[in-house]
């Protein structure tokens, strides 16, 4: 399946600025394509990660006390933003260069073995086996660490990419509603009357504002 194909699937097409048919730095339509629909997954696959961890994040499990802080400076029972605030600075760019690492292997450093770029004909949304790599210290791979389920034919493995497509698009509009509630009461009818919904006034567009003195 084309990278033209894979763009148009799901709950169908809708271009309205017309990207799909530019050129990207020159590399052309496909690459083009292929560049905007995994920029979509990874963009989708984060918003997912994002609104169950400010849910899971609003529990007692995660941000009531501890018997052992979780970082230093920890303070219970403040909003998932607060307490990304509250994360030292150390903690953030240790957060940050892992999540880098992670980037750039994705995006093919390291020459992984059967990668293709998906500006290159590669597909869009894939992620290279990091079992054994790390000096071979990584014992298993970041989408499927445990091979639980059984090998899924190329139909299901499609369906799948459609629906993860799907699930994305509903996780960032469910995380930015829930950013939204959280720093204008009322701006989200349906989260308003949810009592003790979390409220946080700084600025979520400033990851750093809480605690970052380096600059």
């Amino acid at each position: 399946m084309s990278n033209t194909d894979a763009l148009g699937q799901s709950m169908g097409f809708w271009d309205p600025l017309g990207l799909a048919d530019g050129d990207f730095w020159g590399l052309g339509n496909e690459g083009t394509i292929g560049y905007l629909r995994h920029a979509e997954i990874k963009h989708g696959r984060v918003a997912m990660a994002g609104f169950l961890g400010f849910i899971a994040q609003c529990t007692p499990l995660v941000n009531g006390e501890h018997a052992a802080a979780p970082y230093r400076g920890y303070v219970a029972g403040v909003t998932p933003q607060e307490q990304w605030d509250n994360i030292p600075q150390a903690g953030k760019l240790q957060i940050i260069a892992f999540v880098g690492m992670l980037e750039s292997y994705g995006e093919g450093a390291g020459n992984p073995d059967g990668y293709t770029h998906y500006t290159k004909g590669g597909l869009p949304g894939f992620y290279p086996s990091i079992k054994g790599k790390g000096g071979g210290q990584i014992t298993f791979d970041l989408y499927k660490p445990f091979p639980i389920f059984p090998e899924q034919s190329e139909a299901q493995k499609e369906r799948g990419r459609r629906v993860e497509v799907n699930n994305g698009r509903a996780a960032m509009l469910g995380l930015m509603s829930l950013l939204s509630a959280s720093a204008v009461p009322g701006s989200v009818p349906a989260l308003s009357g949810i009592e003790g919904f979390p409220q946080y006034s700084g600025n979520v567009m400033i990851p750093f504002e809480g605690d970052f003195t380096l600059f």
